[in-house]
């Protein structure tokens, strides 16, 4: 049985839509994962609290006073 250059055509399409799907395949996982990734670590954990104090202080104002001799 001889294979004609229709065969060998259709069989080299059928393997570069594969290779091509796998492709695509691998590059969707790979983007999901990521987004998944960057979700989780975008949301904090819950229960989890953080409190901050600050104390501000204000200098006092500046006065300016003048002396005059008689």
């Amino acid at each position: 049985m001889t294979t004609t250059t229709r065969d060998r055509r259709r069989r080299r399409d059928t393997r570069t839509k594969r290779r091509l799907v796998a492709g695509l395949a691998i590059v969707l996982v790979f983007a999901v994962g990521i987004a998944l990734g960057e979700a989780l670590q975008d949301n904090p954990r819950p229960g989890k609290t953080t409190t901050q104090s600050r104390t501000f202080t204000l200098q006092p104002e500046s006065q300016t006073v003048t002396v005059t001799t008689p």
